[in-house]
């Protein structure tokens, strides 16, 4: 038996993301796998099980592994915690900073806490509250919390789910049995629908909350419990319902705030299976819609993360519930959606008619119930200068980004799939600046053949026309372990064998990858680029692959570009563009290097700035190095989307900015507004500055 004793790392602790990648990797072993917290000991291979241990950032858990490929089960899960389990510093700061607040007691709200405020009623269909409060009279503020940004000013709508009958009558166990896989087959189906949905709307990363939701519904543990119970002679709609409120409370009443919301999600899909074993139909808004015809603002007790991404912007302005945390994942979706959100206002709300007008701040958290005249009148003014923004940005998405003095930027999409390229495409991307080829290589339990990433790349190629499309690629390796490579512990792996050193040490990896993307070529504009790229040499030996598979397969030659991410290429830039077509610039890796702070610790995240200058000198030294050797330059970190360093980016001369797909419209829009020559000075203002701190507060004075 393998013993490991391991600290979680992740500021917001085992949650639903980290423990979704815990549990994908353990079940890639035919080994048992136990994880113990405190007293408790549960399958590391069950999500429910490992979210009931409420682990918390900084706290120790013993994993245990037995079985015949137990060594490479605690080498792979051993990395996989060190490394943070997938979560990357967008991640951790947006929780870091939420669990502060809870934890400093900035979370209390109409006389009840956080902490409570996020434990939902245990049944698994809560019609209303079961507590009534004070008429709230008219002209008053409720202070909730922020759970979307956005006015909406509107009549409100109470929203209530309708009641499910459940059939209380056995029909025997086989029979239990084929209705409950018929209902989760069917509810399966449905969050694959409802993902792509939200994929219209928002990124991956909002999407993939339905990815969460499709494993809760294969929880090993949550099947044996009902599978027990029908065996022991309950109906298959009783024991489904049994189980889930059980679980779903065991997580409610875990003391972190931010843990105890995901029992909302298991309550979520728990309702929709339960609907499918009863026949029962969801609640929906079109009948009120079909009456007023006018958007209104849907308050709630509480809302589930399905009812959010099914609510039509076309009907609805805004949500205010009464109980809830600013990290459930409704909240998140909210966000991604543009839907402003209030949340945790308190029982009061549940006492406002139908009809009733309020004014609904998203960004501050207040909900003003039938406010004055003006006060209506300056929230939609307010309102119209934002929708003006965005309809702007979004009418003007295909027009070029060219500042008011002539210097074009190409604006160019990161993505992980298809669906985005489409997406990319439809907002007036100029092209992708980054294809992140990981997502084939992940959650598998072998690599990808050549067959497959061959289809891949051409669908993409062919989704994206005539504009160009970068292939970074395989770039694995320290915070991204992959369970089919036994790779050796490392202490440090962010140092260690990670993208092309890591592809260069399995060359058959790289010449798969090297063959399905010059075959695809022939379909598009493809163009290849390596990561991490630390000198000539390693870059030569990546290019002598290139050739020797394009001569085996007669191809004509590709453009080859490498990223700038380690410190020792931004250096030696002036040599490297003599053997490149171009550079792109991968912020987010080369201000850790930089700054020797990880980009994903819980308390330096903050700090790992990419506008700091010593980043951005390095970032002026590649382009000018790059401009002198005829070659372009691109940024395709996080920084590309910052309204602050969209300007400073652009005076340091870098050609392209790669951005993540919702953000094309607006960095364009930006661009367009700005005067190359004033970007020029900013630029030159922050390179004098001595702080990152510094160049926010002032670089871009104009």
């Amino acid at each position: 038996m393998q013993e490991l004793d391991l600290v979680i790392h992740n500021s917001a602790g085992l949650h639903a993301r980290p423990a979704r990648v815990l549990v994908d990797l353990a079940k890639q072993f035919k080994s048992t796998v136990h994880i113990r917290a405190g007293n408790k000991r549960v399958s590391a291979k069950s999500m429910i099980a490992i979210l009931t241990l409420g682990v918390g950032c900084g706290q120790t858990v013993q994993i245990d592994i037995n079985g015949e490929d137990e060594a490479l089960a605690a080498e792979a899960l051993a990395s996989a915690v060190r490394e943070g389990l997938g979560e990357g510093p967008a991640t951790h700061d947006s929780v870091k900073n939420a669990l502060v607040a809870a934890r400093n007691g900035n979370g209390t709200h109409n006389g009840h806490s956080h902490a409570e405020s996020s434990i939902a009623v245990a049944d698994v269909v809560p019609v209303s509250a079961p507590i009534r409060a004070e008429p709230i009279k008219a002209g008053s503020s409720i202070q909730a919390i922020a759970g979307a940004p956005g006015i909406a000013v509107g009549p409100i709508l109470r929203y209530e789910r309708a009641r499910i009958e459940i059939n209380h009558t056995f029909s025997g166990v086989d029979t239990e049995l084929r209705h409950l896989q018929a209902a989760l087959s069917t509810a399966q189906q449905q969050l694959v629908a409802l993902r792509e949905q939200v994929l219209i709307r928002a990124d991956a990363s909002e999407a993939a909350i339905f990815d969460v939701h499709r494993d809760l519904l294969a929880d090993p543990a949550l099947l044996e419990a009902v599978h027990g119970a029908i065996q022991a002679g309950q109906a298959a709609a009783v024991a489904w319902q049994t189980v889930i409120n059980q679980q779903a409370a065991a997580i409610a009443q875990l003391d972190d705030p931010l843990l105890a919301e995901r029992a909302s999600d298991l309550r979520d899909v728990g309702e929709r299976v339960l609907r499918l074993l009863a026949g029962a139909e969801a609640a929906s808004l079109d009948e009120h819609w079909a009456k007023t015809k006018q958007p209104m603002i849907v308050v709630a007790y509480d809302l589930t993360p399905s009812e959010t991404a099914a609510f039509d912007p076309a009907k609805v302005l805004g949500f205010c519930t009464a109980v809830g945390g600013p990290n459930a994942h409704t909240a998140i979706l909210a966000r991604a959606l543009g839907l402003p959100a209030v949340i945790s206002a308190g029982p009061s709300v549940l006492e406002l008619a139908t009809g009733t007008e309020v004014i609904l701040d998203g960004t501050a958290g207040t909900l003003l119930i039938s406010p004055a005249a003006e006060a209506i009148t300056a929230a939609k003014t307010a309102q119209q200068r934002e929708r003006e923004h965005k309809a702007l940005a979004m009418r003007s998405a295909k027009l070029p980004a060219t500042t008011v003095d002539g210097q074009h930027i190409e604006v160019v999409a990161n993505i992980g799939g298809l669906s985005e390229a489409q997406q990319a495409t439809s907002l007036g991307a100029d092209g992708v600046g980054l294809l992140r080829t990981e997502f084939l290589f992940l959650e598998r339990t072998q690599a990808p053949t050549e067959a497959e990433q061959f289809a891949t790349y051409r669908d993409i190629a062919q989704a994206m026309g005539a504009a160009p499309v970068i292939v970074r690629t395989l770039d694995i390796g320290g915070d991204k372990p992959l369970p089919y490579l036994a790779l050796p512990a490392e202490e440090n792996p962010f140092l260690g064998e990670r993208g092309i050193r890591l592809c260069l040490a399995h060359p058959e990896l790289l010449q798969t990858q090297l063959r399905a993307i010059l075959r695809a070529a022939s379909f598009g504009r493809l163009r290849i680029m390596f990561p991490m790229i630390a000198d000539a040499g390693e870059l030569r030996l990546a290019k002598a692959e290139i050739e020797r598979i394009r001569a085996e397969l007669q191809l004509p030659p590709i453009e080859i570009g490498i990223m700038i991410e380690v410190p020792s290429a931004a250096l030696m830039a002036d040599l490297l563009a003599n053997e490149v077509d171009f550079f792109s610039i991968g912020t987010n890796d080369l201000t850790q290097y930089t700054l020797a702070m990880d980009r994903t610790h819980p308390t330096l995240a903050t700090q790992a700035d990419g506008l700091h200058p010593a980043v951005l000198r390095l970032i002026a030294r590649t382009v000018e190095a790059a401009h002198a050797a005829g070659k372009w330059v691109g940024v395709c970190g996080e920084l590309g989307a910052d309204p602050q360093a969209v300007p400073i980016l652009v005076g340091l001369g870098v050609d392209e900015l790669s951005v993540s797909v919702p953000a094309i419209p607006t960095v364009k829009a930006q661009i367009r507004a700005l005067n190359f020559a004033q970007c020029q000075t900013a630029a030159r203002r922050a390179l004098a500055c001595a702080t990152a701190a510094e160049v926010r507060q002032g670089a871009f004075d104009q």
